[in-house]
């Protein structure tokens, strides 16, 4: 058996100390000892060697591991908290005794890892896009399953790095747009909690409150940074965060109106909309405020929309955009709402409520009559139970409910409408008159007769002012009107033959919209005040420079860092505004004055409904009055004007015949033009001899219009 052999022991090898004793022992000395075969002195002097006594006298120092780490904890890009640890430094004073190389850079590195740098702003963006697109990813996977990440959502967007904060806001709200259910959530109430259920609808109901919650602290975020902070350091930054979170709530709006919190929604973009001075977050606002119009089939979206806009409007005492008003056009009810309202009231439909009526409480014919026992009644009446149980789980609204809140909205409109034609608001008139054009078929009986005084009164003011266009011809535009207007100067900035002809546009688009025989003889209705008034302003208007300028061509643009150089003056071709916001989709209050003038005078002279009842000699004297005025009115004008005698002589070609013709003069004495009322004015004692100034006119469209006039007369006759 062969040998074990023994592990070898383990020697070390010592560095003997440069004393001893007393005595200094160099190494030429041993060197030179141990040459001369002088070896047992050395090992003498060895073996008195104390290397462990030597050891414990040298000074030693704490080690570094023992230091208190003083370090505060980091918040990292995912929101864990972490607590950095004390760099550990190398130990220098071993029994091996290391040499002194590098010992400079050894005394730099625990600076250096004591300031050392955080992640950079960079790489923390780019972390930051990878976990929500991870998050983002999970819930739209399932949402039941992950919706404790609705919470880690939130955590990101609290971060203070803007782009970041950005990143989360729009993550969020593609996240709540996909997993927001079809209709309302309700909170549970304590009956609701106590009833036994099964496991998939607890979690569904956990699901639905975790969801509540988290958009509700969604929606709060929002409405807090679109308000802004004025605090802050940098407001271009707060400007931004600002903008998305405006178009944040479009967005919402305009995908879940029917979701909860919608009020919320709608605050913050009313409140932008309260501001003086439009911007891009203010038109982003005003257009989802009309997409929401037209697209909303409930009713009760656009209900909530106007009461809050009204609200806003009465607070500010109406010193807002006309744009804001003009958002009521765009409402659904002027198209599918078939009722009358006022302030107060709303008319029901005659035939269908009759019908109601009378089929109310009594039983069906008995040839019609199904019959069915009592098993069979008792199980239609539970369906009938369970099919309204679907119709509220599927949110549909039966149209009874969609005319009732529409009628609301509607009665809401005109309480608006009215309280500003009663404050006399100098930029909102344009606006409200035209509306009430566009509701004139809503309007019922009660309430035409307050609109009508309302529209005399602000004739009359009209007339009463010397100067028809105070403050140098401005129009109605809102958010251009000046600070003393805001003050309550109503007389600066406004054009009262402007507002005059809006007047009378609207009366007889009210009663276009009402049937005349039954109006007629329950309100004794008479137009002739407008009437006269528009013959008394004919000549007046005919000399106005700035007959072929609508209302916003003379103001000018917004001076802001976008603006860019005035536009052009809008002409009786092209009647777009000068401001640097796009043009809105119904042109409202922005049409020339020769078109507001057209207007009338159609309205006058060829009414919708009743066309041959115009009398004789209002025909007449509008007609020799209006080829008076072609003669001085520019090109433009005179051809729109001949125009319309063109129409007015195919349709009382026979009435006005002897106009054209000196021997078939029906009058005696003298005409007078200047005439308070178009039936004093004797038109038969005229003839229209302007037509042969015309003919000679330097326009060849000119010409041409009035031989048009002559061939009309002649084939009415």
């Amino acid at each position: 058996m062969a040998a074990i052999k023994a592990r070898p022991t383990k020697r070390i090898r010592l560095t003997p100390p440069t004393t001893f004793g007393t005595e200094e022992i160099s190494s030429s000395t041993l060197t030179a000892e141990s040459e001369n075969g002088e070896g047992d002195a050395f090992l003498k002097a060895a073996a008195n060697w104390n290397l462990e006594q030597n050891y414990e006298q040298r000074p030693r120092k704490k080690r570094k591991q023992d230091k208190e780490n003083t370090r505060l904890p980091i918040k990292t890009a995912e929101g864990v908290v972490q607590q950095l640890a004390v760099p550990v430094e190398a130990d220098d004073d071993s029994f091996l005794g290391t040499s002194d190389e590098g010992s400079d850079d050894e005394k730099i590195v625990p600076k250096t890892l004591q300031h050392a740098p955080q992640i950079p702003v960079q790489q923390q963006i780019v972390e930051a896009k990878e976990e929500l697109a991870r998050i983002a990813g999970l819930l739209n996977e399932d949402p039941e399953e992950h919706a404790g990440l609705f919470k880690s959502l939130a955590t990101i967007a609290s971060s203070p790095n803007v782009t970041i904060k950005k990143l989360a806001i729009a993550t969020q709200l593609v996240v709540f747009k996909d997993v927001i259910p079809g209709y309302r959530i309700r909170p549970l109430s304590e009956t609701d909690m106590t009833i036994k259920v099964s496991q998939d609808v607890k979690r569904l109901r956990a699901f639905e409150q975790s969801l509540v919650s988290s958009y509700q602290t969604y929606v709060r975020e929002l409405a807090k940074l679109a308000k802004g902070s004025r605090r802050e350091s940098s407001p271009s930054v707060d400007s931004s965060l600002s903008s998305v979170a405006i178009s944040c709530a479009c967005a919402l709006l305009t995908a879940v109106p029917h979701f909860n919190f919608r009020g919320e929604i709608l605050n913050i973009l009313i409140s932008k909309l309260s501001e003086k001075r439009p911007d891009a977050d203010f038109i982003k606002c005003r257009t989802t405020l009309e997409e929401l119009f037209r697209n909303d089939e409930d009713g009760t979206p656009s209900l909530d929309a106007v009461t809050a806009l009204t609200k806003m409007l009465k607070n500010r005492s109406y010193r807002v955009d006309e744009s804001v008003l003009n958002t009521f056009l765009h409402l659904r009810l002027l198209s599918e709402f078939s009722s009358k309202a006022s302030r107060s009231a709303i008319d029901s439909h005659n035939d269908d409520s009759t019908k109601q009526a009378n089929t109310r409480g009594k039983k069906a014919p008995k040839q019609k009559r199904v019959f069915l026992t009592k098993r069979e009644r008792k199980l239609a009446k539970e369906r009938r139970g369970i099919e309204k149980e679907f119709q509220e789980a599927d949110a549909t609204v039966s149209y009874e409910e969609r005319d009732r809140m529409q009628a609301e909205t509607l009665k809401l409109v005109f309480v608006c409408y009215f309280r500003i034609l009663k404050a006399r608001a100098p930029g909102l008139m344009g606006a409200v008159l035209e509306g009430l054009a566009k509701y004139a078929h809503l309007i019922n009986q009660d309430f035409f007769g307050d609109v009508l005084e309302a529209l005399r009164d602000l004739i009359g003011q009209a007339e009463g002012s010397d100067n028809p266009s105070v403050g140098g011809g401005g129009g109605d535009g809102g958010g251009e009107e000046t600070e003393k207007e805001d003050e309550g100067e109503d007389g600066l900035g406004r054009n009262a033959s402007r507002e005059s002809l809006l007047c009378i546009i609207t009366a007889f688009e009210l009663l276009r919209g009402q049937d005349v025989a039954k109006s007629a003889n329950a309100l004794h209705l008479d137009l002739t005040f407008f009437i006269s008034h528009l013959y008394r302003t004919l000549f007046s208007l005919a000399l106005n420079p700035d007959l072929e300028l609508s209302a916003h061509s003379l103001q000018l643009p917004d001076p802001s860092p976008s603006s860019s150089s005035p536009s052009a003056p809008t002409t009786l071709a092209a009647t777009t505004t000068t401001t640097q916001t796009p043009p809105p989709r119904q042109q409202i209050n922005v049409k020339t004055t020769i078109v507001l003038l057209l207007r009338a005078l159609t309205g006058v002279l060829l009414p919708a409904q009743s066309v041959r009842a115009v009398p004789a000699p209002r025909v007449a004297a509008f007609s020799k009055t209006i080829m008076a005025i072609a003669l001085q009115t520019p090109e433009k004008s005179s051809i729109a004007l001949l125009g319309l005698m063109n129409r007015v002589g195919k349709a009382h070609g026979r009435k006005i015949a002897g106009l054209w013709n000196t021997e078939e003069r029906r009058g005696d004495g003298v005409f007078d033009a200047l005439a308070a009322e178009p039936e004093r004015a004797n038109p038969w004692a005229a003839t229209v001899w302007e037509g042969e100034l015309l003919r000679r006119h330097y326009s060849p469209k000119v010409r041409e219009a009035v031989r048009g006039v002559e061939r009309a007369i002649k084939e009415a006759q």
